[in-house]
Parts: C-alpha cells; structure tokens; sequence
C-alpha cells in the first residue's frame, strides 16, 4: 500500500462540499446532487475493505462518485416512455374541423453521440469556470448552478445587488470567450 489512508471520519469535513460542486454541475438539482453524495459516502464505507491506497482518498472517492452518476442517468433513461402524442381540434370556417395530430420530442431519446457531446460540454463548462477570478466562480456557481437568490448571495457576500450583477455580467463574458476557444 502507498502512503495514501483513508479515514472515513473525516470525509464530510474534507470532501463534502467539493464532491456536491462535482454533481451539481452533471446533475442540476440540488436534491438530488445531496443525495448523490451521500450515495457516494455510503459505498465508500461498504468497499473501504477495497480501497488499495493507489489514488488518494478523494480520487477514490470521485471515481465512485462518477460512477453514480452514471448510474442516475442510466436509470432515468431506462424510464422513458413514449413520446407524447398532442391533439388539438383545429375549428376554422371553412372546414368542418380537423384533428391536428403533433409529436413533441421525446427529452429522454439521446444517444451515445448526444451523451459523449453534453460529458465534454460540461467538462468544457466546468474548465472554463475553473479559470475565472475566484469571487466571479463562487458568484457565478451561487447564481446559476445553486440557484441562491440575490439576496442570500449579497448577505453571504456582503455585496450589493448592482455589484453582484456585474460580476455575474464579467463571468458570463469570460465563459462566453472561454468557451469560445475551447469548445467551439
């Protein structure tokens, strides 16, 4: 084993909040990054016995991590139904009405193209967040990814709201550039 232990005691401390950031930009929903973790921690605990000290502990961890949510995907994949099928009576004077029939797209039918391509926009995303100043990413993550209202994030900040939008403003215009070089 290589100089790197694990001390579950103290994962919550060390890794909570850098593990919810993780989800939170895969995921989008706070609930449900929560309980990623917390899913993440829990098979941490049931294969410590597997743990061989290659990686550090929070490698290790994220690795588990990722694999959950794949596993998030996959099963909210494997629920989709059918697209829906609209019908609207279409009344118009000359005619003496006729079923107007629509097919809405189905949000769930991606493939593995469209997967690899949403993988590598949020890998591109979250780089570029990773390059802005310090308070602009921390605004910018409270805002946008953690969905805080102005106020709570001026309060935490104490900054004001007409500071706050232009530093949301000065984020938005660096990812647009970044992601400009880098993605597009």
């Amino acid at each position: 084993m290589s100089g790197h232990e694990i001390n579950p005691n103290k994962w919550i401390d060390l890794y909570s909040d850098y593990l919810f950031n993780y989800t939170i930009t895969r995921v989008k929903d706070r609930e449900t990054a929560q309980d990623l973790v917390q899913e993440t921690f829990f098979a941490g605990l049931k294969s410590m016995k597997n743990f061989k000290g290659e990686a550090s502990e929070r490698t290790w961890l994220i690795s588990i991590l990722k694999r959950k949510i794949i596993d998030y995907y996959r099963k909210i994949n494997s629920k989709k139904g059918k697209a829906e099928v609209r019908m609207n009576l279409n009344f118009d004077a000359e005619d003496d009405g006729d079923w107007l029939e629509q097919r809405v797209a189905d949000p769930f039918d991606k493939t593995a193209e469209n997967n690899l391509e949403n993988t590598e926009l949020g890998l591109a995303i979250h780089n570029c967040i990773g390059k802005l100043p310090s308070k602009q990413a921390e605004v910018f993550k409270m805002k946008t990814l953690l969905d805080y209202d102005t106020e709570t994030i001026c309060n935490e900040l104490g900054i004001t709201a007409s500071n706050l939008w232009v530093i949301i403003h000065r984020a938005r215009t660096s990812l647009a550039s970044c992601m400009e070089k880098n993605w597009f």
